[in-house]
């Protein structure tokens, strides 16, 4: 709930004060004239003070809903030039008793018809046709009303009050107006709601019309009294209702205007009061056989039939309303079930039908899992609207391939999951693979989709979850693996799964306890084996396990998500030491530090900033940092080429690691900003042999040499190998040849083990 703010109480102003005393002082003279004739002059002079006093006082509240009480302060105004007009009838002899002139009538209309005006331009709740129908067959019946009662109280009194006088007749029109003003608005707050005015501010002005139609109505009473005038409290008293009313808003304007509230339900009870009053009237009208009976009728049955056609209006709207909440629950009932993008039933529905699947027999039921593999970079790339436009189109072609008996759900983001119950489970898998290898048309754009299926067949005893967990181990098993894989379930998967959990608990607690240390291999300038750079290599010594291969821990921290801030640590470390060594050891320092950093870590919106920063935060001078990436975590381009090439912008160099043996794509030396190709050990370990692999490292020198790279040979293990490597025009290599990862504290004491011959 909001808080809605509180109004100030109400206290007595100076403009209250003055308009409250000048109807004290009206009603007291005009008392007295009612016992003893009085100079009529004085009944009008207090109306030169009420009227501006209440102009001023509405206008003041215009300050936070300008239109209706400014029209308010015209129509106030205008009512006071008529009693002008009206005491100008009476003095200059034109006009008897309580009759006005035409001209002096058209004033007055003009003043109501200004705050008629007004009450209309509140801005109203927004409602159907049926509501704003039923609005104006409320608004007639109150108007019926209303005019039936007039009737009543104005035609006994008809000939003795109005005579031959046509302006006779234009002062009963100005209090039937007078009253349709005051009914008016008293609809308006029931029907249409307040917009930016007061409730109560809006209740006020009603009163004052009610109690211009009540005086107006007293004008036959003072038929033997023509030196009166029901203007003479009539006004005074409209003004001080108008100054209460303004000084409401106003107090409320202050205070913070509340959101607007539509009325409640309790006053559409009007139109039957309605029915009520007029048919209380019409029987008080037959008991004492009143002259204007027929008419008192022919309201009365007015009112009734309009009120009954209210009630049908009502009818036919809680019908259609009732049809409206039923489509609704049917709609909240679908949402709750089924996904909102694709349509597809949501993992409720599967859960279901796996359940009654494994129920009826579970000898040919399999669960498989559905993860598109690269989906995230589509969303960064192209934006959440194709991703969307590609999330439906596979859903779609994988429905299509799909048995009748089949069920397929999204579990959300870009991961499917299926029943299937009959057929070849896993020709049905491959089936589906091929149709989303087909290139797919997603919001302009043409895109090639590949997806990692995990599948799961079913066994005794099975749950719809557990069929389901199984299914998506043996999906991250396939995603592992590659993309566009497809796996089956085995035990082993979740001693590996429960091996790499473990793993990575603990991992997360080493990454906290220094249980992590770096080890730096050098990388050589060839022939000599001089220093030229270093790698750093994370290693673990587990206070239990000892030792744990980063060939155990790394995979489990790339399943985790770890190797983020496993890779964030790295970084800062190898940067941290390469300026400690460009401090200490000056020119003999090595010229390049380079540090692995894994796809994950380059997916991450910001990691250029966050490069920056390591080396803004440790001194290291950019040129010194190399990051290594391997050729798949580029490949497709995306977002990790976007962020390698804001590295590159950096100043960092990039080297392109185990080169020759993923994609293979000379493209990508084209479009990957790499200053360093590393040849990967399996190169290079029959290279003396001759062969493919000497042809292939042979090539790739020419490639490095052509492209402006530096060409980096890895696993050299042997002074053969290191002496060919050289022959072929290769500069730079590393290995155990030279030296195996050493501690930061050796790196200042290397020297080259062997001086190669070539």
């Amino acid at each position: 709930m909001t808080n809605q703010p509180v109004v100030p109480s109400w206290r007595l102003t100076r403009t209250l004060a003055l308009a409250g005393g000048l109807v004290l002082a009206c009603a007291a003279w005009f008392s007295v004239g009612l016992i003893v004739r009085t100079p009529p002059v004085i009944g009008w002079l207090p109306l030169l003070i009420a009227v501006p006093n209440a102009m001023l006082t509405s206008w003041r509240a215009a300050d936070h809903e300008r239109t209706m009480w400014r029209y308010v302060s015209v129509g106030i105004v205008l009512i006071g030039l008529g009693a002008a007009g009206n005491a100008y009838d009476y003095f200059s002899g034109s006009q008897e008793g309580q009759h006005i002139s035409g001209w002096t009538s058209a004033i007055y209309i003009s003043g109501l018809a200004a705050i008629m005006w007004g009450l209309l331009r509140i801005p109203g709740v927004h409602r159907s046709r049926i509501e704003w129908l039923r609005f104006g067959l409320d608004n007639a019946t109150m108007i019926v009303t209303v005019l039936t009662f007039a009737f009543h109280l104005i035609y006994p009194r008809w000939h003795s009050w109005l005579g031959d006088s046509v302006a006779g007749a234009i002062t009963v029109l100005i209090v039937i107006v007078s009253g349709l003003i005051c009914v008016f608005a008293f609809i308006k707050v029931a029907f249409t709601g307040t917009g930016p005015i007061d409730r109560r501010a809006l209740h006020l002005l009603a009163m004052t019309g009610a109690v211009g139609t009540a005086g107006g109505a007293l004008a036959p009473l003072l038929a033997s009294r023509p030196y009166l005038n029901t203007a003479h409290v009539l006004l005074p008293t409209t003004c001080f209702c108008l100054c209460i009313a303004a000084d409401r808003q106003l107090r409320a304007t202050r205070a913070g205007m509340p959101e607007p509230r539509p009325a409640t339900r309790r006053l559409s009870l009007m139109p039957y009061a309605a029915v009520l009053a007029t048919g209380g009237l019409l029987l008080f009208s037959a008991l004492t056989h009143t002259s204007d009976l027929v008419a008192i009728a022919l309201g009365s049955v007015t009112v009734t039939v309009l009120v009954a056609a209210r009630q049908l209006v009502a009818l036919r709207d809680n019908t259609l309303l009732l049809d409206d909440l039923d489509a609704r629950q049917r709609e909240l009932a679908h949402r709750a079930t089924h996904d909102g993008l694709t349509g597809l039933p949501n993992r409720t529905v599967l859960v279901e039908e796996i359940n009654a699947a494994l129920a009826d027999g579970p000898e040919t039921v399999s669960a498989a899992l559905v993860d598109l593999d690269d989906f995230k970079e589509i969303n960064d790339d192209l934006g959440h609207a194709v991703g969307d436009a590609l999330l439906i189109a596979v859903a779609d072609r994988i429905a299509a391939q799909l048995p009748a008996d089949a069920v397929v759900a999204r579990l959300g983001g870009d991961e499917y999951a299926l029943l299937l119950r009959s057929g070849d489970h896993a020709a049905i898998l491959a089936a589906i693979a091929a149709q989303l290898r087909l290139p797919v048309h997603a919001a302009g754009h043409e895109l090639v989709v590949e997806a990692s299926f995990g599948l799961a067949p079913a066994r005794a005893g099975d749950t719809a979850d557990e069929l389901l967990r199984r299914a998506d181990v043996a999906m991250y098993e396939a995603k592992g693996q590659g993309k566009g894989r497809q796996v089956g379930y085995t035990a082993e998967m979740d001693q590996r799964t429960a091996e790499q959990s473990r793993l990575a608990a603990d991992l997360r607690m080493a990454l906290d306890t220094d249980q992590l240390y770096l080890l730096y291999q050098p990388i050589v300038a060839i022939p000599g084996g001089e220093l030229f750079g270093v790698e750093a290599l994370v290693r673990w010594n587990h206070p239990d396990r000892g030792p744990v291969s980063p060939g155990v821990f790394i995979p489990a921290a790339e399943r985790t998500g770890l190797i983020v801030p496993l890779g964030a640590w790295i970084l800062e470390e190898a940067c941290r030491q390469g300026a400690a060594w460009l401090y200490e050891l000056g020119d003999a320092s090595p010229k390049t530090v380079t540090v692995n950093v894994s796809a994950r870590q380059l997916r991450e919106s910001g990691f250029a900033g966050e490069v920056d920063a390591v080396l803004r935060r440790t001194g290291l001078p950019p040129h010194v940092l190399t990051v290594e990436i391997t050729e798949t975590a580029v490949f497709d381009g995306g977002a990790a080429l976007t962020e390698l090439k804001a590295i590159a912008a950096l100043g960092v160099n990039i080297a392109l690691d185990d080169f020759g043996t993923g994609h293979s794509s000379l493209s990508l030396l084209r479009t990957c900003p790499a200053d360093i190709l590393k040849v990967d050990k399996s190169f290079v370990d029959d290279i003396t042999e001759g062969g493919q692999h000497a042809v292939v490292t042979a090539a790739l020198i020419h490639i490095c040499d052509g492209l402006h790279l530096r060409a980096v040979a890895e696993g050299v293990e042997t002074a053969e190998q290191a002496a060919e490597l050289h022959r072929l025009g290769y500069r730079y290599a590393q290995g155990y040849h030279y030296a195996r990862p050493l501690p930061a504290t050796e790196i200042p004491a290397y020297r080259p083990p062997v001086r190669v011959t070539v």
